[in-house]
């Protein structure tokens, strides 16, 4: 959400703030880690080499995701020791000042010889007082130092846990690259072995096509999708074609019974589509004045993206000013759309699982929202999430 004003130069809001960002990125991680060996164990267990194939690209997926999210809780740990480190260092040149000034004193008072005191205008008296300060001043000086001893000690270990969490960063980069090279590979093999179903899914890829083009705007076109796949479901749950009987006088074959209505969208399956911060919530207005119709993500540059929910591909592709979107429909008057994406895994016609790839994040400040409705009506994500 929005970060408040009175928080942006106050350090234990920035250093609760980071905190947090630890903590929910290091949970995403394991969410993912979670899902990752699930559904590798759904592979395993498949006997259809396209469903294996299907559930190893969202196993792939989520690793990514559990990447991202570790070089979330990476960032994150590197920023709270590194401010740790500088609170240390300040704190320690605030003790340091007045005790090298006072050691410069003592410094050059003893390397006075007692000869050349006695030398100097004055009694005996003085060199005795002066005796007497710097005996006073050795157990401060003794406590004080202790103190400094103390914060070196920490200065060190913040410094080397500095290092631990640069290596890691840098290990969960390496193993982002590795994973998202794999899930490349992945879905050129998918391509490869789909591509005799290319013919009927670029007609129905040229029909949302055109509708996108006949709507005004983003939502003209969920609804219309909405509708078309209304029209697509009654269709399919149609009886077939009454068998003609080959013996005139035998009784007439009753159709198979109509298959049944889907299942509502349960709370708990629906997630978030990728790793990262939320930034804006359903119904709340942005600077442009426009009220949210979902939930906005700050991502990761290339991010990950994947499937919120089980469901089908109705639309993807470029759409006016909302970068390249995806619209899935779930069945049962549910629908979600995901926009902000600059690159697509997945086409029209396309039966996902959750958590199937569908795409990336841009490169900078990339910004994904997805919307979740129901017969036309926003629903608010966050209720549908587990």
């Amino acid at each position: 959400m929005a970060t408040a004003q009175s928080d942006v130069f106050d350090p234990q809001a920035i250093a609760e703030r980071e905190r947090q960002q630890l903590l929910t990125a290091k949970r995403q991680s394991a969410d993912a880690m979670t899902r990752s060996a699930a559904l590798e164990a759904q592979a395993t267990a498949a006997h259809d080499e396209a469903e294996r194939l299907k559930k190893r690209s969202a196993a792939l997926a989520a690793r990514i995701q559990s990447a991202e999210a570790d070089i979330n809780a990476g960032e994150a740990r590197v920023a709270l020791v590194t401010r740790r480190l500088k609170g240390q260092e300040a704190r320690l040149a605030e003790q340091r000042q007045p005790l090298l000034e006072l050691t410069a004193a003592l410094q050059q008072l003893s390397r006075q010889p007692p000869v050349s005191v006695l030398a100097q205008p004055g009694s005996l008296t003085d060199m005795v007082h002066a005796r007497a300060v710097i005996d006073a001043a050795m157990p401060v000086i003794q406590r004080r130092t202790a103190g400094v001893r103390r914060e070196l000690a920490e200065l060190r270990t913040a410094r080397q846990q500095q290092g631990i969490a640069l290596q890691a960063l840098a290990a969960s980069k390496t193993e982002l690259a590795q994973r998202r090279d794999a899930l490349t590979r992945l879905e050129n093999e998918g391509r490869l072995r789909s591509r005799e179903l290319m013919s009927s899914a670029q007609l129905e890829a040229d029909r949302a096509l055109g509708l996108g083009e006949k709507a005004r705007d983003i939502v003209e076109l969920m609804d219309a999708l909405e509708t078309d796949g209304a029209v697509r479901g009654e269709l399919a749950q149609l009886a077939g074609p009454i068998p003609r009987p080959r013996d005139p006088a035998s009784p007439v074959l009753q159709a198979a019974p109509p298959a049944p209505a889907e299942a509502e969208l349960a709370r708990g399956v629906y997630r978030l589509p990728v790793v990262g911060r939320i930034v804006a919530g359903l119904g709340e207005v942005n600077d442009s004045g426009v009220r949210s119709r979902g939930i906005t993500i700050a991502a990761r540059p290339g991010g990950q993206v994947v499937a919120p929910a089980p469901g089908r591909v109705s639309f993807a592709g470029d759409y006016r000013g909302y970068g390249k979107i995806i619209i899935i429909d779930h069945g049962g008057g549910w629908i979600s759309l995901v926009t902000g994406m600059i690159a697509l895994s997945a086409g029209v016609g396309d039966t996902l699982d959750a958590g199937a790839p569908i795409g990336r994040a841009g490169s900078d400040d990339s910004r994904i929202t997805v919307e979740l409705r129901r017969a036309g009506r926003p629903v608010d994500v966050a209720r549908m999430l587990g």
